[in-house]
């Protein structure tokens, strides 16, 4: 009986592989859940350190709440990610929704529900004016959005260069309201890593993504519409980076224009770091969600130590360039690197390295 492939079929080409054997599976654990591992470690560092401050109820109820919006970022770039695009923007699409809000509402006295509606559109004609460059033109997306991310800074700052407050009260409930003591944000972003969790491994578009971050070339010749998928990552990316603007003008109860800039290394941090956890190599949404709150209780168990001011800054900067090596040596190519790495270092560059500097 002859059978008929579609396209990109290839993807779950072939006989089913064999089932891994048991002790594969248990040496796959540590790699697979040892941001876990590492993430109680340090809860129950500092919770001996400091169990007056940092090991109370008070203190995981406000990390679950203030982290919300940095789990929404970072996890909008993981279907970019996938797709192996650069989406540095989104700080700036953040800090533009959040000001668009407020101006519109406060300043210009649009209804909430249309000021809302406007800045995500915002969002959605961004990621399409990123998709034009970088898919239509063939400009790198780095390049792109870097530059956007600069320009909608600018932007913010133009539209409002004053923080703005008074913001309608509908969406400062839909933000601020808790359940069981923690903010609705914070569902709002479990819901998202449950939602891109499920798209991301359940779904063909998932794996598509993915494929299409493996190779595109490959990808085109198995019949995958490369250029649609990227752009429908990008486009998705800047969404929610959007929506996630018009949830913190809520918990700010206004705009601030100096905001979003600020977010775009922890989303980074994030993202990469989760890439070690979970299905390590990629990108996932429960990896990400592990790193957020990972990153977040190291963060402030240093702060109650005394470690404040500067200490964030350097505790996301480490994370990124850490979780961008072990990310890469996690993949077959970045292990052969290291290997020749380590010869190169031990003085015996290897030859496709060259004989010399």
């Amino acid at each position: 009986m002859s059978t008929s492939t579609q396209p990109g079929d290839v993807v779950d080409q072939g006989a089913q592989p064999a089932a891994a054997p048991r002790h594969t599976r248990l040496q796959d654990l540590p790699q697979r859940y040892g941001l876990i591992g590492a993430w109680i470690l340090v809860v129950a560092v500092f919770s001996a350190l400091r169990p007056h401050t940092f090991a109370t109820t008070n203190n995981v109820q406000t990390i679950l709440s203030t982290q919300a919006i940095p789990l929404i970022l970072a996890l909008s770039l993981v279907p970019s990610l996938a797709a192996r695009e650069y989406d540095l923007s989104i700080g700036g699409v953040t800090g533009l929704s959040i000001v668009l809000c407020g101006y519109l509402n406060i300043t210009s006295g649009w209804p909430i529900g249309v000021a809302v509606i406007a800045a995500v559109l915002a969002g959605v004609a961004i990621g399409v004016i990123n998709v034009f460059f970088i898919i239509g033109l063939g400009i790198d997306s780095i390049v792109v959005t870097l530059a956007m991310g600069t320009l909608l800074a600018g932007a913010a700052l133009g539209i409002s260069s004053l923080p703005l407050s008074g913001l309608a009260q509908a969406v400062v409930t839909v933000s601020r309201s808790e359940l069981f003591g923690i903010q609705l944000v914070f569902y709002y972003g479990l819901g998202l890593t449950v939602l891109l969790w499920y798209l991301m491994s359940h779904t063909p578009l998932g794996r598509y993504l993915y494929f299409v971050g493996e190779g595109r070339t490959v990808a085109r010749l198995s019949g995958l519409r490369v250029d649609t998928i990227r752009a429908v990552a990008l486009i998705a990316g800047s969404t929610l980076a959007a929506i996630a603007g018009v949830l913190q003008a809520g918990l700010l109860g206004g705009a601030d224009p100096t905001v979003g800039p600020t977010t775009l290394l922890p989303a980074f941090a994030a993202a990469f770091l989760g890439a070690t956890a979970v299905v390590p190599g990629r990108v996932n949404a429960w990896g990400t969600f592990i790193a957020v709150y990972f990153l977040a209780s190291g963060i402030v168990g240093l702060q109650l130590l005394g470690l404040s001011g500067w200490i964030e800054q350097v505790f996301y900067g480490a994370a990124l360039i850490l979780a961008v090596a072990v990310s890469r040596v996690l993949t077959p190519s970045g292990r052969d690197g290291l290997r020749a790495g380590l010869a190169w270092l031990r003085g015996g560059p290897t030859s496709s390295r060259g004989g010399g500097d």
